[in-house]
């Protein structure tokens, strides 16, 4: 007997709507109603250990952003800014000692100059200080400078600096460049009063050699000067061009150590006119952070080659001329 057509067809309605609602009682549709979600259920415990890696890689980022790499290398400045609305009040110390004698006696050569500043960061990546300084000095006996005993106020400075390359994990290299015009009161060698005007400008750049473990830094630097003299029409025009390198790695937790060397030339005249002696120093640099909100830079460099093209000076070792034998770095920073 033939069905009928229609019956045929309700047949047929009624098994394809009750297969669904019947998917308990037939594992093989149950196992293939349950594949997709769990495979669905398998990527989506995949993605959550993916970005559970990318936390962590993210962490290791934040952690090398924390230090701060602007103070890390000693004399020598690395590329980081703070972030914006940022402040941080500074001490900055750099002491300088010995120099070529005058004759046989006893005598002395120390020069202080200190750095009180004000920085803050308006934007990300672009912080501006505002400084003061004070200039203290002690010399006696030396080749070439008068007998002083004196402390003063030495002017002021405004600094800009701008980060336009932020390490990261694909790139490890941070790049700065940062503006230092400045008005002085005290020739630096000499120390005899005059109204001085200079602008560095500074090339910072560090690079993560090792990820959170060891940083390179490194410094290139121009800095014309125009002073006159006090009392006089005289007007001194200079410039010294320096480049630094610095290897630090971390040594504990909140503390980073290593050398520094820095290269620098003295030239008479504004734009590195005409050459006059060069200086190599080599020094150990430390750097250590108390807590989350202030830190220490602590730096010591020896003059360990040098030449003064001063014919008197011919046959030294050194270049005490324009530069010193010693010199110490001692850097404060509180942020807020």
């Amino acid at each position: 007997m033939r069905p009928c057509p229609s019956a045929s067809l309700l047949i047929l309605a009624g098994l394809w709507l009750a297969g669904p609602l019947a998917a308990g009682p037939f594992p093989a549709f149950a196992a293939e109603a349950g594949a997709p979600a769990k495979r669905e259920a398998g990527g989506q415990g995949r993605d959550n250990q993916g970005e559970g890696r990318k936390t962590g890689n993210q962490k290791t980022s934040d952690s090398d952003d924390e230090v701060d790499t602007e103070n890390l290398f000693g004399f020598t400045e690395g590329s980081n800014t703070g972030k914006r609305g940022e402040q941080e009040l500074l001490l900055d110390s750099v002491g300088r000692f010995g120099k070529r004698r005058a004759d046989a006696g006893p005598s002395r050569y120390r020069v202080s100059n200190t750095k009180f500043s004000y920085q803050f960061d308006p934007v990300d990546n672009l912080s501006i200080e505002l400084g003061l300084f004070a200039d203290a000095r002690s010399v006696r006996n030396i080749a070439d400078l008068s007998d002083k005993s004196y402390g003063t106020f030495d002017g002021a400075s405004v600094e800009f600096k701008y980060r336009f390359l932020k390490p990261s994990d694909d790139n490890p290299l941070g790049l700065a460049v940062e503006l230092r015009p400045r008005y002085a009161r005290v020739l630096p060698v000499e120390g005899q009063g005059a109204d001085i005007f200079d602008m560095e400008s500074v090339l910072q750049l560090d690079v993560k050699l090792v990820p959170d473990k060891v940083w390179y830094g490194s410094n290139i630097s121009v800095e014309p000067t125009v002073g006159r003299l006090r009392g006089t029409r005289e007007v001194d025009r200079s410039s010294t061009f320096l480049w630094s390198h610095a290897v630090v790695g971390r040594v504990a937790e909140n503390t980073f150590l290593g050398p520094e060397l820095r290269y620098l030339r003295a030239y008479d005249g504004a734009f590195l006119n005409r050459f006059e002696g060069h200086a190599v120093f080599l020094g150990p640099a430390l750097y250590h952070r108390f807590g989350e909100k202030a830190f220490v830079t602590l730096a010591y460099a020896m003059q360990v080659a040098g030449h003064d093209r001063d014919p008197s000076y011919a046959r030294r070792a050194f270049d005490l001329t324009h530069f010193e034998r010693h010199a110490v770095r001692v850097k404060f920073g509180l942020e807020f």
